[in-house]
């Protein structure tokens, strides 16, 4: 199926260089984005029938920028101040940078995996094995809490979010040929919408083993995700893109070589169309009117043709010696008449003079 219209259930980027713009201008499909679900932060009377004293843990571990958001935001609802000794285990660089719209970076001490990955991050705080671990998460959250499990680091996991489905309005359009998800959330809230998804002819994008398996449980079938060689979803999409351009345009040239042979065919049928028509016509027996017709007409020509010849053969004989002797009197017979009327009208002009 051609692909024109791509729901990415993500909020659209902020910077104009996304590459998934970059998609839209490459091959001129249309990109929507709308989030399947949102983030929606527990009050702090809700946190609080948790029991968790925030005080009482020396350090953080943090997995997400979302995380971070609503730890300082339940410790303001609380009225609790962030001591500066707090010590932040972040799970990447990138989430570690973030922390700066709330604390000043260099004055916190700060820890974070280089590869991005949780299994990383164990050696580090293992060296610091006297710290008392707080983990915000969400009320569904990933399998990295396992690795903190396997490696038996004594933490708390804190609810301080929830994520929930952002359902869509009853006659909002639904028109789109690709469907991109990143979380087993979105997978959910799909299929909740729309209970007549397994019927809908929709190319399936999915990132992250926890989505993949979601998607597998609700009988989707995943055509994209990332690999090695599109390490990226932007990336992955344009690899599916690329190749369904290469074969519409292979199904487009073989269209066209169809339509030349069956134009150049045309002809050929015709003709043996009109021969076989005239052989049925020269087949069919004649009636004995036409037939005696059809004899009296080539008796006709026969009789013309004989005469023609006749006629021919008799102006190439030759004359016999009588037929000569007689043509050259008349010719010198014709010839004395011309000079004596030549001679009679001289006398005549002559005499008038």
């Amino acid at each position: 199926m051609r692909i024109k219209k791509i729901l990415v259930s993500q909020p659209r980027p902020t910077s104009e260089k996304s590459p998934y713009f970059n998609l839209e201008r490459n091959y001129g499909v249309e990109i929507v984005f709308r989030p399947f679900i949102k983030v929606e932060g527990l009050t702090s009377k809700e946190f609080r029938q948790s029991k968790i004293n925030v005080p009482d843990y020396s350090a953080i571990i943090l997995t997400a920028r979302t995380a971070i958001d609503h730890f300082f935001r339940l410790c303001k609802e609380l009225r609790y101040n962030v001591p500066d000794t707090l010590k932040y285990f972040c799970v990447s660089e990138t989430i570690a940078h973030y922390l700066q719209k709330y604390v000043i970076y260099r004055k916190r001490k700060i820890f974070y995996s280089e590869t991005g990955l949780m299994e990383d991050l164990i050696p580090i705080i293992a060296k610091h094995n006297k710290e008392t671990y707080l983990m915000p998460v969400s009320d569904v959250h990933n399998d990295k809490a396992v690795v903190l499990d396997n490696n038996k680091v004594k933490y708390v996991k804190a609810v301080m979010y929830r994520t929930v489905s952002n359902d869509f309005k009853p006659g909002e359009t639904f028109d789109y040929d690709m469907l991109v998800f990143f979380s087993p959330a979105g997978i959910k809230s799909y299929t909740t919408n729309f209970p007549d998804y397994a019927d809908r002819k929709v190319v399936i994008a999915a990132m992250g083993q926890t989505t993949l398996e979601a998607a597998d449980r609700a009988g989707l079938k995943v055509d994209i995700t990332i690999t090695p060689e599109t390490p990226s979803m932007a990336s992955a999409i344009e690899h599916y893109l690329k190749k369904a351009k290469a074969d519409e345009e292979k199904e487009e040239r073989k269209a066209a070589r169809q339509a030349a042979t069956a134009d150049k065919k045309q002809p050929a049928d015709k003709k043996k169309a009109s021969t076989t028509s005239s052989k049925k016509k020269a087949s069919k027996p004649l009636t004995e009117e036409e037939l005696f017709a059809k004899r009296s007409a080539a008796a006709k020509k026969a009789a013309a043709t004989r005469r023609a010849k006749a006629k021919a053969a008799a102006k190439n004989k030759p004359l016999t010696e009588e037929e000569l002797f007689a043509k050259r009197s008349a010719a010198a017979k014709k010839a004395a008449a011309t000079r004596r009327a030549k001679a009679a009208a001289a006398k005549k002009a002559a005499k008038k003079k």
